[in-house]
């Protein structure tokens, strides 16, 4: 199954629902970071948050979303755009803990307390950064939280990370529902229901179901109108050019160093995992491209 996400309203624009399946996008974060089952999860569920909210976004907007908590995972970072591309990392990649009573991932416990910073650049100078503390670490009602009190929303965030045994992720999907100024009684009652009746989204998507037949679930017994259509992915905008800048601003003297105590520079991608080398020739004509710029 493609990973895919769906912008819908409900009832005539009383909510707005979008939607997303991303196995395959939460499957290569887990393998570029090679994370644990708890911190799969963990980075799973927020890689699929960044998408869910920056489908409103336009042309080259993006959203960072930073969990700072004080558990074992440490940080999660997510960068996701108006173009349905995400990335993102977690600190700790190598956290596992024992599961809960219930025997699911005990990501509230790897996250810990802590906040939830959002910020969007949207172009404009510096970007617009929102935060909330953390509800309980476990991710989905984190969000909920922060749609709810900082941006004055009522909304619902599910999310969902299903690892198999050897690491591996099973599924990953997730959706968000926002109650629109003016939506009716019964309308809201109807979605409360919906939301009740509904198993995990994990077990959705594992059982087959595509974002159409998540969204049917979650909306049954209104009418939908399905407004945008397009695919996801785990993209990174790293390169060797962009990590060539880096080193440049390190100045000669630093590279001349680097030279004569390691022969070269290696650099990774703290988002993607992506590893750059650079060899003896390639710093030194870095360093003539400093004395001829003048930096």
């Amino acid at each position: 199954m493609n990973d895919k996400l769906l912008l819908a309203t409900v009832a005539r624009g009383s909510a707005r629902v979008v939607v997303a399946t991303t196995t395959n996008l939460v499957d290569e974060a887990r393998r570029r970071h090679d994370t644990y089952p708890t911190a799969a999860a963990a980075l799973g569920r927020t890689l699929t948050a960044g998408l869910l909210l920056a489908a409103n976004l336009k042309g080259e907007d993006t959203l960072t979303i930073r969990i700072l908590g004080d558990g074992p995972l440490g940080g999660i970072i997510v960068s996701a755009d108006a173009n349905g591309t995400v990335r993102g990392y977690v600190q700790e990649p190598h956290t596992h803990l024992p599961p809960t009573q219930g025997g699911k991932l005990n990501v509230g416990e790897a996250v810990g307390k802590g906040f939830l910073y959002i910020s969007r650049d949207l172009g404009f100078g510096d970007p617009y950064t929102g935060s909330v503390e953390l509800v309980s670490g476990e991710i989905g009602e984190d969000f909920a939280q922060y749609l709810t009190v900082s941006e004055q929303t009522p909304s619902a965030v599910s999310l969902g990370v299903l690892v198999n045994t050897d690491n591996s992720v099973i599924a990953a999907g997730g959706f968000l529902l926002q109650m629109m100024p003016g939506a009716s009684e019964e309308t809201i009652s109807v979605l409360e229901d919906n939301l009740k009746s509904l198993p995990p989204v994990s077990n959705l998507v594992s059982e087959g179901k595509d974002a159409h037949g998540i969204l049917e679930l979650v909306t049954q017994g209104l009418p939908v109108t399905v407004h945008e259509e397009r695919p996801v992915m785990f993209d990174c905008r790293c390169s060797k050019d962009r990590l060539e800048r880096i080193l440049i601003s390190l100045g000669k003297d630093e590279l001349w160093d680097i030279i004569e105590t390691q022969g070269k520079a290696e650099l990774k991608c703290h988002f993607c995992a992506e590893e750059y080398e650079f060899g003896r020739a390639e710093i030194e004509d870095l360093i003539t491209k400093i004395e001829e710029q003048g930096i």
